[in-house]
């Protein structure tokens, strides 16, 4: 008889409930393994996922020149170290090279969720947007902006509860052009 991905995993937590000395049995934890694997699916359906089916239709708009960006999306991740969650919002965007199409609004958050629903570092995370940006649409440059509090850090070891991290990827125009960069940094406070 062949054993299922979900067997696997579901007895192994029941075998580390017995191992902490609880009764995988009882009724408070009969169904502990079955729904914490459901929640584990749900944290990493972006490795179900490909950013370039969300970027690939995009829309013929005449544009200021100005970037585009999205700011305050929330996300949920799990960290790749501890598999504690980490959430937070984020600051994507990017300035469309002059002529070219752009990505429909939704599109940014859902490139996002398919990064972040995944095993995750928020270092790793935060350059993997500006990738996808790069990489399917024509862009002079990208940036993603994450500040996020991590389960790892607010609740274990160090136990800094409120503690944020705060990560940038910048691209092209917006890593080698101070100005633009700055200019940028403007824009989006003055959407906070």
């Amino acid at each position: 008889m062949t054993t299922t991905p979900e067997q696997t995993y579901t007895d192994g937590l029941r075998a580390w409930l017995t191992a902490r000395g609880l009764d995988p049995t009882s009724p408070a934890l009969v169904d502990t393994p079955r729904r914490a694997l459901a929640a584990l699916a749900e944290f990493t359906s972006g490795y179900d996922d490909d950013p370039a089916v969300h970027l690939a239709r995009t829309f013929p708009v005449a544009h200021s020149g100005q970037p585009i960006i999205v700011t305050g999306v929330p996300f949920t991740s799990v960290c790749e170290h501890h598999l504690l969650l980490f959430h937070g919002t984020a600051t994507i965007g990017y300035q469309p090279t002059p002529g070219a199409s752009v990505a429909g609004l939704s599109k940014l958050p859902r490139v996002l969720d398919v990064y972040a629903r995944r095993l995750q570092t928020q270092e790793q995370l935060t350059q993997q947007v500006t990738d996808a940006l790069d990489k399917h649409l024509a862009t002079l440059g990208s940036v993603c902006l994450i500040r996020s509090e991590h389960g790892c850090l607010a609740h274990r070891g160090a136990r800094k509860p409120g503690a944020v991290m705060v990560t940038a990827s910048y691209t092209g125009l917006f890593l080698e052009n101070p100005q633009a960069r700055a200019d940028l940094h403007t824009l989006i406070s003055s959407t906070s």
